[in-house]
């Protein structure tokens, strides 16, 4: 049932118009994400959030299969039976929390061991093990675990991690393929690079190459100069297919949404707005 739809590309700029279809309806491109970390859109209830007009929402992996749970999740029925929420949902794969709470982690070739921010328990978060929470949580699109190098770290550091997140999106790919699917349930892929032209357009060539539904974008607004973000970003959209939709990730200003349309991104999420409303 998933399936992108070019309509419209701008001569002068790389603004698109699409449309994505899913089992659990369309979504019109470009579209802003609310997010719901923890379940909810805190503040917005999802009466609300249909009545504004939201068509996708996204919630945050990490947080969930803490808790309450991914596997409590799928007893009561799915994520959206426990969001209360029947239009399509986003999951992210819970990398970027973890590697948010730098200090609480150790990356190594075969995932993440970090402690919970939570209980301060001890746990390996695996792109096998991302999969399967995700499954669990039974989103309609689901993301890949990836490493979201840091805004400062040098060529070689960024190419290590580029490489490492390469290879954990293939591991996702095959733990994705193995057994039952969760309905209609997508992988989309992530590109990463950092702040190096060649290693942007390395990324988006190797993670295009395994022909998936959809490409995210990464690692960008990581505390880098806008320039350099706007930059960046039209490099990886230079690569990516035309005909898959580009996601960039937690991104949430109206200026933002601006440029990066300007350069061809179709999807975008970010906390910014019901964080600033509620404070």
């Amino acid at each position: 049932m998933f399936a992108f739809e070019l309509l419209k590309k701008d001569a002068k700029t790389g603004a698109r118009r699409g449309r994505i279809t899913t089992s659990r309806g369309t979504i019109e491109t470009p579209v802003f994400m609310p997010v719901g970390t923890q379940g909810s859109v805190k503040s917005v209830t999802p009466e609300e959030l249909a009545e504004i007009g939201a068509e996708i929402i996204l919630a945050n992996t990490f947080h969930l299969y803490l808790r309450p749970g991914d596997e409590l999740i799928k007893e009561l029925g799915g994520l959206h039976k426990f969001m209360h929420w029947d239009r399509p949902i986003l999951t992210d794969s819970g990398g970027f929390q973890v590697f948010s709470l730098s200090e609480l982690n150790k990356i190594t070739d075969g995932g993440v061991e970090f402690k919970s921010p939570v209980d301060g328990s001890l746990h390996f978060l695996s792109p096998e093990k991302a999969i399967q929470i995700q499954k669990n949580l039974g989103a309609d699109i689901i993301m890949p675990l990836d490493e979201c190098p840091p805004a400062n770290v040098d060529h070689s550091y960024t190419e290590k991690s580029s490489e490492l997140t390469h290879c954990w999106l293939k591991r996702c790919k095959a733990e994705f393929e193995n057994g039952k699917k969760n309905g209609e349930q997508v992988l989309f892929g992530i590109c990463q690079g950092g702040f190096f032209e060649d290693l942007r357009r390395e990324s988006a060539k190797r993670t295009t190459a395994l022909n998936l539904p959809g490409y995210a974008i990464g690692g960008l607004s990581v505390g880098e100069k806008k320039e350099k973000t706007y930059q960046m970003l039209e490099i990886s959209c230079s690569v990516l297919p035309e005909e898959r939709p580009r996601y960039l990730m937690g991104v949430g200003t109206p200026k933002d949404f601006v440029m990066a349309i300007m350069r061809g991104v179709d999807m975008f999420d970010c906390v910014l707005p019901t964080r600033n409303a509620r404070n």
